[in-house]
């Protein structure tokens, strides 16, 4: 097993950039970005626009998703002939929801140290101004383009009493804030940030069901990029609703919302309002 590097090794430094407005990138980042031999970028030709903006002229390598794999031999031979290699993404820091993973982890096997430059990123970004608790949360990431398995992960969310950050796409944020409603309740805290640090940066923030409404009011907020933020469930929630949802899911194939929620609130012990809430969700999809 290795245990380091050697004095003629490389150093692998993963570089945060901004998510948005430039001026955002660190002294330490620039002075990385212009002394290494070598960036690999998520994509060379977003990166060259922050590289130009400060007159860096380091020669570049893509290295994203579809060709990490095969990039990582190559990139490892500089690093122990000696030469320093900078990772970086698209925006934010790198291996969040970006490549970079299989590069680092290939660092770590062959005994070289990355070296982290940190700076900018869309979740502690998010989470400053979501005036929601942050002393725990989870990240889930992007969730499913599939509808069925969206639901599906958020179904698997409704206990987690952590503040919950994800991802999501201008072509599918009403669509999944409308599952989130349906699945964690209308009454849920929710805030979300549109196009972070940049020109249009947005923020809704209210219940879902109010987040959706004043969304539905902006022409333009199916445009950009999106973090969510989503208040966690209750410390000790009370089973009788979950049995609820889950006795509602079948009924309402078969009863009206009203009549569904009469029995499954008789059924499960929880309360005729919030599972008629629930229901009216369900049937709206």
């Amino acid at each position: 097993m290795k245990t380091g590097k050697t004095e003629k090794q490389g150093k692998l430094y993963v570089v945060a950039t901004p998510i948005g407005n430039l001026e955002d990138i660190t002294n330490r980042a620039l002075a990385t970005l212009a002394s290494v031999d070598l960036i690999a970028a998520e994509d060379t030709r977003h990166s060259r626009t922050l590289l130009q903006q400060y007159g860096i002229n380091t020669e570049m390598m893509s290295l994203h998703e579809h060709n990490e794999a095969s990039r990582i031999g190559k990139i490892l031979g500089l690093l122990e002939e000696g030469s320093s290699v900078a990772l970086i993404s698209d925006a934010g820091t790198p291996l969040i929801s970006d490549p970079g993973f299989r590069l680092v982890l290939a660092a770590h096997e062959a005994g070289i140290k990355p070296v982290p430059v940190p700076g900018p990123s869309a979740i502690s970004t998010m989470l400053s101004v979501a005036g929601q608790p942050v002393e725990r949360f989870c990240f889930e990431g992007f969730l499913s383009s599939k509808p069925a398995a969206r639901r599906k992960q958020l179904h698997r969310l409704i206990s987690e009493s952590r503040t919950m950050v994800l991802y999501e796409s201008s072509h599918r944020i009403h669509d999944s804030l409308q599952d989130m409603r349906n699945i964690f309740g209308s009454s849920r805290c929710c805030t979300v940030g549109r196009e972070l640090t940049k020109r249009f940066e947005s923020l809704y923030r209210g219940t879902l069901a109010e987040v959706l409404h004043e969304m539905a009011l902006d022409i333009n907020s199916t445009r950009g990029e999106f973090v969510v933020v989503i208040a966690g469930a209750e410390e000790n929630p009370d089973e009788s609703v979950e049995n609820g949802r889950l006795i509602m899911d079948v009924l309402l194939t078969e009863l009206s919302v009203s009549q569904a929620a009469s029995l499954a609130a008789r059924i499960s012990g929880a309360r005729k309002k919030a599972l008629y809430e629930y229901g009216l969700g369900i049937r709206e999809k």
